[in-house]
């Protein structure tokens, strides 16, 4: 038994702290705090950094080791005369590191509190009942070892295809049967090339928080991170299991059973292309008394996999499953909020659920084909609008015009990330051409050519002082323009596109123009707080949030 157990403690998930649930009392000399970070013993704290540092150095060789195999093959190294006795030297690496590793198994063994981890561990994935999921709970350990709590299988059709949930594709060029064999055959060495660009530094372009070693630089913040939203909210953590394989790593804060307003409302959060939920955007919807519910993108912290675009929407499409059918909210009472990248998710999530109450999308953009553009070289302009089209087609606008809900977009007016030419042209921030693309959908007898030069020169406005100026320049009646959106939504109740504005005159739709963008965005600069909750989801029961 004892050596049994030993066993399980050497392949067993390195534990990082011990959260107190709320009816334990706290262990003498850690009063105040919830929780504590795990302590280990000499020996295993010693053989833990040495198999820390040896991960950290694979992670960087793995990263370098293009750049290390060409130096090899010019100096003449890469021959089975000077491989072999290196081969040897590796080889004796491996075996300290083996038994590195069984000393720490030991020093683990002889650890009480691990002990006992273990043992509910085991229970836990033996019996996974409510009793034993809340004991494994107060222990926070790698996430690769944590039972599944949900799974897509649960309420999809098994059925269906492992290809993943459905995702809007470009539109293909037809083309003759002869014609397009020929194209196929021409166009196969650009093939290969984007595939080994997406594949390889493109993903990692796009979502940087996917490198090992930017997490494991960020682990002691997310683990900071964790631990408040558990031990200062109760979050409950919680691991779902996509259609794709991939395990999504969740954190959910339930504030129904608490006084106010908002508790019933879900917050689903989508973070940025380095963000995750332990230090991302989820502190806005909690300061603001919502319920919420963060997950991390594929290949994020515990969640597995990586962060294309049809493994983002399965990951996307299994929370929201999670949501409804196992934290038991209606789609009408969930609020979909994006930072950046994320509003890809988000926008396919009200796309494929346009029962959800709302969209709030901050920091977000139209189509990422130009932000790909502006920081590649021009020569390289079909290539990488292939590799774009093909692998990493984050279509937002397109994806945001099926949704028929409430949209709230936020621009960030010194952003750097998501303009094309600097922040200080605001003009090419692609957060104007995502609004625009949704008002020229759902208002086209509005947004005519002289409606969208207004509304360009109020979105070229500096400051809010600047934007009233335009605002008052063009002499915007609110309670007019408010008057004719409700008049016309309570007549016809019709889907968008709306045919409001086909017969007023040119200053009638200028005015509803500029009143529907100063509705739709809310301006910050990325330097400054954030906004505050209750002004960021106060919209969606404001009597001026319009469909």
């Amino acid at each position: 038994m004892a050596g049994w157990l030993w066993f399980r403690c050497l392949f067993g998930p390195s534990l990082h702290r011990i959260h107190r649930p709320l009816e334990q009392p706290r262990p003498e000399g850690r009063a105040g705090r919830r929780g504590w970070d795990y302590q280990p013993k000499t020996l295993e704290r010693h053989t833990d950094s040495i198999l820390g540092w040896a991960s950290a150095l694979w992670s960087l060789s793995y990263y370098s080791s293009p750049l290390i195999l060409c130096y090899l093959y010019r100096k003449g190294y890469i021959c089975s005369s000077k491989l072999a006795p290196y081969s040897q030297y590796v080889g004796t690496v491996l075996v300290c590191l083996l038994g590195v590793a069984c000393l720490r198994g030991w020093g683990r063994w002889r650890n009480p509190e691990y002990l006992q981890f273990m043992t509910i561990l085991e229970e836990t994935r033996k019996s996974h009942t409510p009793s034993n999921k809340k004991k494994l709970a107060s222990y926070d350990f790698d996430f690769s070892h944590w039972p599944a709590d949900f799974s897509w299988k649960e309420v999809s059709n098994p059925k269906l295809s492992k290809g993943g949930v459905s995702l809007l594709k470009p539109e293909p060029k037809h083309r003759g049967a002869a014609d397009s064999l020929l194209n196929s055959v021409r166009t196969l060495p650009c093939h290969i090339i984007s595939y080994l660009i997406a594949h390889s530094f493109g993903r990692r372009m796009l979502y940087p928080g996917s490198v090992g070693l930017l997490q494991k630089a960020m682990r002691p913040m997310l683990q900071q991170g964790q631990a408040r939203l558990i031990e200062e909210y109760d979050g409950q953590r919680n691991k779902l299991v996509a259609c794709d394989g991939n395990e999504i790593d969740t954190m959910f804060v339930d504030r129904r059973g608490q006084r106010g307003p908002h508790g019933k409302t879900l917050v689903i959060c989508c973070e940025g292309n380095a963000g995750f939920y332990e230090v991302g955007c989820m502190n806005t919807p909690l300061d603001g008394g919502y319920s919420v519910l963060g997950w991390n993108h594929p290949g994020f912290a515990g969640s597995t996999g990586v962060p294309f675009p049809q493994n983002e929407a399965n990951a996307m499409d299994v929370v929201i499953q999670f949501a409804v059918h196992k934290l038991g909210f209606q789609l009408h009472d969930i609020v979909v909020y994006a930072w950046s990248i994320g509003g890809f998710t988000a926008s396919w999530a009200v796309m494929s659920y346009p029962e959800i109450r709302a969209l709030v999308l901050d920091a977000s953009f139209d189509d990422l084909l130009p932000l790909a553009l502006k920081v590649m070289p021009d020569s390289w302009r079909p290539l990488v609008t292939h590799t774009v089209r093909q692998y990493m087609n984050l279509n937002n606008a397109e994806q945001l015009c099926k949704y028929q809900g409430p949209v709230l977009l936020i621009r960030r007016t010194k952003d750097e990330i998501i303009t094309t030419t600097g922040p200080e042209d605001i003009m090419s921030n692609r957060g104007n051409d995502l609004l625009l693309r949704l008002l020229q959908y759902r208002y086209p007898k509005v947004m005519t050519e002289d409606s969208l030069r207004a509304v360009r020169q109020w979105l070229s406005a500096g400051s809010q002082i600047e934007e009233a100026s335009v605002y008052s320049g063009y002499e915007v009646d609110d309670d007019w323009c408010l008057s004719v959106l409700q008049s016309y939504q309570t007549d016809r109740e019709t889907p968008f596109p709306w045919s409001v504005g086909e017969d007023m005159m040119l200053e009638g739709r200028r005015q509803l123009a500029l009143f529907l963008v100063r509705e739709k965005v809310m301006s910050n600069t990325l330097g400054s707080v954030i906004l505050a909750s209750t002004a960021l989801f106060q919209p969606f029961n404001h009597s001026k949030c319009l469909n």
